[in-house]
């Protein structure tokens, strides 16, 4: 017994143990916006729950991805705080933040930390800051505002325009560019007015505006805002089209809208997420993790984190100075694109915009991608 006992002991094999690689991810997770931020840390949960599954080994170690998420509350000052935190954890790699203006006061931090960001953010500025640890998730609101701007035009026939927008980051960068791009096409701007990202009245905007006759108002921003403003438009009996940034395109806008959100034409970075590449596989390996359909944003997110983890297993290694260059030459099929590549700036290369109409209270697709 005893010699048996000591043979098995001398042949136990000991496992490697395995190294906690911490991961920073940020956006709103209370508040009006938390839909949005649970969208996008459910596609970063996948991609980190898919990437440890494969028992990754990188520099000789067995490693695990750690997801260290906060709540910045989509609020440009809880972001900087929250940014500096988990610079303070030892985080190797920066997944957010969502809101445009979370994410750019917040980039500062990481740059100067020497740690690779990869955000949703879409306003343009983010990736315009010089940095060189700044990349997207998405399309930047440039090329959306672009071509929404000129499909209002030449695809819709609207030549009067009017123009609402928060005073966000996202919401007024994207109504520039709308502007920019509408007027361009002969559309003549006979409005602009502005409001914030926690309205809930826009009946005093909408008033005047109805006075100069628009055929559409673009709004830049959220869909909490959106709603009352389509439902507003139809208590003032408005024969006006509303159009917006892929923020409104969610089922919250439809509920809170209800028959109100008829006829709502949006933008959308992208292809519907059943013709993406990995569309299909990933809506069915999303809905049977977390029971729901996958929304707007967390495909994205998916494709992102993905883009940080190959680039550390090229590089193998998880230090930022030294997967950092990997992730800045990433080129790898991902759910949502034949080749995510990002250019000098750390913009996506490829992107896609589709145009969707609300009919019977459902999206419908209104233009294929450009």
């Amino acid at each position: 017994m005893l010699a048996g006992g000591a043979m098995y002991a001398s042949m136990t094999v000991f496992a490697q143990p395995v190294e906690d690689i911490k991961i920073g991810c940020a956006a709103p997770m209370t508040g009006p916006q938390a839909h949005y931020g649970k969208d996008f840390q459910n596609g970063v949960l996948l991609a980190v729950e898919d990437f440890n599954a494969t028992k990754p080994t990188i520099g000789g170690k067995s490693i695990r991805i750690v997801l260290n998420t906060e709540d910045d509350q989509a609020d440009p000052r809880t972001a900087t705080t929250v940014a500096q935190k988990l610079v303070d954890q030892g985080i190797k790699g920066m997944l957010g933040h969502f809101n445009s203006g979370t994410t750019i006061p917040a980039s500062r931090i990481y740059a100067n930390a020497g740690i690779p960001q990869i955000a949703m953010a879409t306003a343009p500025e983010y990736t315009q800051q010089g940095f060189k640890t700044t990349f997207r998730m998405m399309t930047s609101d440039t090329q959306q505002g672009a071509v929404i701007g000129a499909f209002a035009v030449k695809n819709l026939g609207f030549k009067r325009v009017a123009i609402v927008d928060d005073r966000t980051a996202y919401g007024q960068g994207l109504a520039d560019q709308f502007e920019k791009a509408a007027k361009a096409a002969g559309a003549k701007i006979v409005g602009r007015e502005y409001s914030n990202d926690k309205a809930v009245d826009f009946k005093g905007v909408l008033t005047k505006l109805k006075r100069v006759n628009p055929q559409a108002i673009f709004y830049g921003g959220a869909d909490a805002q959106a709603a009352p403003i389509v439902k507003q438009m139809q208590t003032l009996d408005m024969k006006t089209v509303l159009m917006a940034g892929e923020m409104v395109k969610s089922d919250t806008f439809l509920k809170l809208a209800g028959k109100a959100a008829e006829g709502t034409v949006v933008s959308l970075a992208g292809r519907p997420l059943n013709e993406m590449p990995g569309g299909k596989e990933y809506a069915a390996k999303y809905k049977n993790r977390f029971k729901e359909n996958a929304q707007t944003y967390s495909p994205y997110a998916y494709d992102g984190a993905m883009a940080m983890f190959t680039a550390m297993q090229k590089a193998d290694s998880t230090d930022p100075v030294k997967y950092l260059p990997f992730l800045a030459n990433i080129d790898m099929q991902s759910v949502t694109m034949k080749k995510l590549a990002y250019d000098a700036r750390g913009d996506l290369r490829q992107g896609d915009i589709t145009v969707y109409k609300v009919e019977n209270e459902q999206w419908k697709v209104l233009s294929d991608a450009k």
